[in-house]
């Protein structure tokens, strides 16, 4: 497993994103609903994953969790341990599980943390979502900012 985490800066959004669905959301190498630990101890579980995104960068894999915790009312995650969250689950289990299956590399991996079940492309003034997009290369998640 690669070692460290790659500091990250997230932007907050609090609406749900409103781009038109490009791709199909599909399962992952774990299943919907399963718990991921990651470094904030809030609880996280996988939602989904839409490929075949394009990005400003090409193709862009969407990979997006439920996370309570950063509800903007009833949260008790600040967006400091989110961010260092949404770092880990790309290094930690996004990119593991696309090298373990051999998948071909997207150009831009995109983490999103929401407090409430979105439909994707579908606005949510209510949801509280944290957006985050990286590059893999080198066995690494590389932060590249929105």
């Amino acid at each position: 497993m690669p070692a460290g985490l790659v500091k990250a800066a997230a932007v907050v959004v609090a609406v749900a994103q409103t781009a038109p669905a490009d791709g199909a959301a599909a399962d992952a190498p774990w299943p919907s609903g399963s718990a991921i630990a990651v470094p904030s101890g809030q609880d996280i579980t996988f939602m989904d994953v839409i490929y075949d995104v394009q990005s400003g960068v090409g193709e862009a894999f969407r990979y997006r969790f439920l996370a309570p915790g950063i509800a903007r009312d009833a949260g008790s995650i600040a967006f400091v341990q989110a961010e260092e969250d949404m770092a880990a689950l790309c290094q930690d289990f996004i990119l593991p599980k696309l090298i373990e299956t051999g998948a071909e590399m997207p150009a831009q991996i995109i983490v999103v943390l929401s407090d409430r079940p979105v439909e994707f492309g579908i606005a949510d003034p209510d949801a509280t979502q944290f957006f985050e997009a990286y590059r893999p290369e080198d066995d690494s998640c590389i932060w590249e900012g929105f």
